[in-house]
């Protein structure tokens, strides 16, 4: 019991503030959960739009089509990411490795479409071409972290070192 000024409780008045967010929390799940499903309707859309018109075949028209169903595909993928780190949250999980394999998806998604035609100069284009570069191994090493981190320190049910979930605990 947390006491303030003159004796008055706290925790009292803290409680329906928690118990309101913990709500939006989870309203968020649930309208991440309707845009992935809109979403997966959107892409088995257009990939039958895509195989219907033989556009797929096309060699010029098709490929920017297909980075285009892709793009769509990554992006149901960051939005599973997001959708994870809001339940993890909402249960006191750990939420950095879930933050990082989004961030993983994103850079990737943008390299994946990434196109020199559509940059001023070579100057610009090397600059966006490295600073993908940058954040993609700056991604991998974080990743690389705190898979080591979350493994390595403590010893599974078998003795192995290998926890079965990425999650340790919460404040992470």
């Amino acid at each position: 019991m947390s006491e303030g000024v003159d004796g008055v409780d706290l925790d009292r008045f803290v409680a329906p503030s928690e118990t309101l967010i913990r709500v939006v929390e989870m309203i968020a799940a649930y309208l991440l959960a309707g845009l992935f499903a809109v979403g997966v309707l959107d892409l088995f859309i257009s990939i039958i739009g895509l195989v219907r018109t033989g556009t797929i075949f096309d060699p010029d028209a098709g490929i920017d089509r297909i980075l285009s169903v892709i793009d769509k595909a990554l992006l149901l993928f960051i939005i599973v990411e997001l959708y994870q780190t809001v339940v993890a949250y909402t249960r006191d999980e750990s939420v950095t490795r879930i933050v990082i394999v989004a961030g993983l998806i994103a850079v990737s998604r943008k390299i994946i479409s990434f196109r020199p035609g559509d940059f001023a100069g070579v100057t610009e284009l090397v600059a966006n071409a490295a600073a993908y570069a940058v954040l993609l191994v700056v991604l991998v090493v974080a990743y690389y972290v705190v898979q080591t981190t979350e493994r390595g320190g403590e010893s599974g049910p078998d003795g192995s070192g290998v926890l079965g979930d990425a999650g340790s605990g919460p404040g992470e």
